[in-house]
């Protein structure tokens, strides 16, 4: 261990200084257990003390979740670990990034906003572009932040109708089993895209469109055939629709409509015959002008810090091995 240095750093707001220590001061311990650090409170100043490279991350850390502070973020785990793996990675100075505009209020009056700098990319494409396509793994607020955008848009009257759609693949389960007609069976498979719009709009405002129309949540099967014009189109859990289905669904594009389209390629429940349309059009339509293709990792997960080590877990066991190399016959005979 390298010599013991203390740094200083300036909060100017004690409102700032409450809110970064977090409750029973679990923010500042996460820091200083990760950095291996002490942090000490003197009024509006926090003393870090450590080795050199250590306080220097940790008060990189502290400097990041102070302006974040400053910009009214709510300073909770999941922006402590964030900002922690910035700092680690030399990355620390995109979190300028994390404190720009919201993108919706919620029906009980809560700012939706991006809490990643991958998220924020995402986001910024969508409003960008006219088919944005966002892949990565669960808990990467895909189908959630698509959604605020979706409702943003409706309010703003950029676009007259929501439509939301996912493929009916079955996860192991079989459609047929399940209770009631046809649109009770295929709701529990949208009832993800409900819950999003419930939050952003209130049960009452989103029963109120739906009956007129002006929002829709539909298996992507009622798509085919038709022309959506000014409409906000999300197609979630995309890594289930067959290549046809993708291109089905693409061409529905009507005039004055966005497209986003959202799936994570590890949890594709297509039979093994099948390419997923998901993949197929990341290939297919890389580069293609007006169309963003974002890839959502790990640290961009907003859920329990467990959910992060669930994903790099399995993402450890299902990366590829090495063939093992044969000796060279050839050698040996020479």
């Amino acid at each position: 261990m390298g010599k013991i240095i203390e740094r200083i750093v300036d909060a100017q707001r004690m409102e700032d200084i409450i809110s970064v220590f977090g409750s029973f001061d679990e923010n500042i311990k996460r820091i200083e257990d990760e950095f291996h650090v002490s942090i000490v409170n003197r009024g509006t100043e926090l003393k870090v003390s450590g080795d050199e490279e250590a306080a220097d991350r940790a008060v990189r850390t502290l400097e990041g979740l102070l302006t974040l502070s400053s910009k009214g973020e709510q300073i909770d785990e999941q922006r402590v670990r964030y900002l922690m793996n910035l700092v680690r990675e030399g990355n620390d100075a995109q979190v300028a990034k994390m404190t720009k505009g919201v993108i919706c209020i919620t029906a009980k009056g809560k700012p939706v906003k991006a809490k990643t700098v991958g998220q924020q990319a995402y986001v910024e494409a969508i409003q960008k572009n006219t088919v944005t396509i966002g892949v990565g793994p669960a808990g990467t607020g895909k189908t959630y932040l698509a959604v605020a955008a979706a409702v943003a848009a409706f309010r703003e009257r950029t676009v007259n109708r929501i439509i939301l759609t996912r493929p009916a693949v079955e996860a192991g389960e079989r459609l047929g089993f399940l209770p009631g007609d046809l649109q009770n069976k295929v709701d529990p498979y949208l009832r993800p895209l409900y819950d999003a719009l419930f939050d952003m709009m209130g049960p009452e405002n989103f029963q109120k469109y739906q009956e007129r129309g002006a929002i829709e949540v539909a298996p992507l099967a009622y798509m085919r055939g038709r022309t959506l014009d000014d409409s906000f189109i999300i197609l979630d859990e995309a890594q289930n629709t067959t290549r046809e289905q993708m291109k089905m669904f693409l061409t529905r594009l009507g005039f004055g409509s966005k497209i986003v389209i959202t799936g994570d390629t590890t949890q594709i429940d297509l039979p093994p015959d099948k390419i997923s349309g998901l993949k197929d059009a990341v290939r297919v339509l890389d580069g293609v002008k007006d169309i963003a293709i974002c890839r959502l990792t790990a640290v961009d997960v907003v859920r329990h810090a467990l959910v992060q080590e669930i994903i790099k877990a399995y993402e450890r066991h299902e990366r590829p091995k090495e063939p093992e190399k044969k000796p060279d016959i050839r050698k040996k005979q020479k």
